[in-house]
């Protein structure tokens, strides 16, 4: 009984206009997942929306590293030259979500970095109705934020592992945009 080896993972888009499909495309998951936060955080039950926030936001991360091909198993299988890039790049621009497992402690360390919107939003449950929808504005656009800042720290791994050659590691792409292969000078 062999273990069947999974061969559906997404890669690194290769190029930038791939990119800014993926990117299009988590954006407007980050705007979905941020509206069933706010809908969740306008029930008036105190604590319910920390809850809901915790298990969306780590499946959001999750989603959004695996569209750009930089969830941990994906960043694994990449060329050990590669998998150094993406994680110097991640560590770079300060993202300790850049293919890394999210955990329970990871997320509560995110919404700590957000705790002035979090007492707020919990202060509006006390206040009837208003409280309530000034509750769900907080938490979508909370939300929102460190989803779309998410979306730009993989956006900005992804660029350096363009940047590095991965879609073509034959001929990496060099900053100034010439390609590895060198120039054959003029006759």
């Amino acid at each position: 009984m062999g273990l069947k080896k999974d061969t559906n993972w997404t890669l690194v888009p290769g190029t930038a206009r791939d990119l800014d499909a993926v990117r299009d495309r988590c954006r407007q998951l980050v705007r979905r997942r941020a509206m069933v936060s706010a809908g969740v955080a306008a029930v008036p039950i105190p604590g319910l929306d920390i809850i809901s926030d915790m298990r969306l936001f780590a499946n959001l991360i999750e989603d959004i590293n695996r569209h750009f091909g930089l969830s941990e198993e994906q960043i694994e299988r990449m060329h050990p030259r590669f998998r150094m890039i993406a994680y110097q790049a991640a560590v770079g621009i300060g993202s300790m979500l850049v293919g890394k497992v999210v955990t329970r402690e990871v997320v509560m360390h995110v919404l700590r970095r957000m705790g002035v919107k979090t007492a707020a939003k919990q202060a509006g449950k006390l206040v009837p109705l208003a409280g309530q929808l000034a509750s769900a504005g907080i938490g979508f656009f909370a939300f929102r934020q460190i989803g779309y800042q998410h979306v730009e720290a993989c956006v900005a791994v992804a660029r350096e592992l363009q940047l590095a050659g991965i879609a073509n590691p034959a001929n990496p792409v060099r900053p100034e945009g010439q390609t590895g292969v060198p120039a054959q000078p003029a006759v």
